[in-house]
């Protein structure tokens, strides 16, 4: 489980935060004719964002905080040069959770409604903060595709339940939905899944759910609860598992204590 969270945090904050030139180099989209600053018609926040719609959405309900977006998005910097797009190269939108990315997107994306394209202008303090580049006021054209709320952390997050079945080593599991498939991966086998994790206190520290993608790897590879507890699922099933410290990360590193996981298997490769 260890290359989980780096590899899915890496790729949620590699989506916007870590720009990269190279969409540049490939194509540019022209710079809108008001890149230099935001114009008189453009709304206002207390926080200094500035912001137009360009284009009317039909949704009727804005994101929160932490949810989850898919978008299509390009940057510029005040002199028109374009630094990062998501039309660029293959076309492929982004999703990301969007309390993960620079404040100004954070606040911005939270006033858009889905089939919405807004040009946000975005002062420094509220993106890089003059620390790396980008440098200076960000005007960033943004689609806003879709968006939903984080996975609900368990009401049976603290403890398994009564009705929790157990196994001998103290690993603790319930079956959420049921999967139609009718058999179950070797330890072996390489296997296709969307999980979400949380501490015993509610605070989730890993979701391929939130970063948009599910996870494929080898059974043998991650923590022994994992490791012992895909194997009793079919495909199609969602299990929801308490595994204990000594089958997860041993208090050598964090996240410390029981962790509780809800799985769904996706797909089993022999």
């Amino acid at each position: 489980m260890r290359y989980m969270s780096s590899m899915h945090l890496a790729s949620i904050i590699g989506v916007l935060v870590a720009f990269t030139m190279a969409a540049h180099m490939q194509s540019t989209i022209p710079a809108p004719p008001d890149v230099a600053a935001a114009p008189a018609n453009a709304a206002k926040t207390p926080s200094g964002l500035a912001s137009r719609v360009i284009k009317a959405g039909t949704g009727k309900t804005h994101p929160g905080r932490s949810d989850l977006v898919t978008v299509h998005y390009t940057g510029w910097t005040t002199d028109g040069k374009m630094f990062d797009s998501s039309k660029t190269g293959g076309g492929t939108p982004a999703t990301f959770p969007l309390d993960r990315v620079i404040s100004g997107w954070t606040e911005g994306v939270q006033l858009m409604v889905a089939g919405e394209t807004r040009r946000l202008w975005i002062p420094e303090a509220l993106a890089y903060k003059g620390q790396r580049d980008p440098k200076g006021l960000l005007v960033f054209d943004v689609e806003l595709i879709s968006f939903r709320p984080p996975p609900q952390t368990p009401s049976d997050v603290k403890a398994p339940p009564a009705d929790a079945k157990k196994t001998a080593s103290g690993l603790a599991y319930k079956v959420v939905k049921a999967g139609a498939g009718a058999r179950h991966p070797r330890s072996t086998d390489e296997v296709t899944v969307n999980y979400s994790g949380w501490t015993t206190d509610g605070k989730m520290f890993d979701s391929s759910v939130m970063s948009g993608q599910p996870a494929t790897f080898p059974l043998n590879q991650v923590i022994a609860g994992w490791t012992e507890g895909v194997q009793l699922m079919v495909e199609g099933e969602t299990t929801r598992f308490w595994i204990p410290e000594a089958l997860a990360y041993k208090g050598q590193r964090a996240p410390y204590g029981m962790l509780v996981f809800d799985v769904e298997l996706i797909s089993i490769t022999k």
